[in-house]
């Protein structure tokens, strides 16, 4: 699986190059970001991908000094439990 950063999007393909997640988000001003989208193909879940795609997220937020808003339910979850996500957090 490869892991690629596109605009406003983290997308996940398999080796064959077919497209098989993705995680998406809105810039809200030059402070923050909303992941407003998590997607995986049904035939991939429970492999962690969404989890990845998530933590890919957060990374970007720390990296370039911005907060993040999950409005996604996926997100949103991940953020709940992952007392780690927490500086990030909107």
């Amino acid at each position: 699986m490869k892991y690629v950063e596109e605009a406003n999007r983290f997308v996940v393909f398999e080796d064959s190059g077919q497209e098989i997640g993705e995680m998406t988000w809105s810039n809200a001003g030059e402070t923050m970001i909303i992941i407003d989208h998590t997607y995986v193909d049904d035939a991939h879940r429970g492999r962690g991908i969404a989890e990845k795609l998530v933590a890919l997220g957060v990374d970007y937020a720390r990296k370039n000094n911005k907060k993040v808003m999950p409005l996604c339910p996926f997100a949103k979850k991940e953020f709940d439990q992952k007392k780690e996500y927490q500086d990030v957090l909107k």
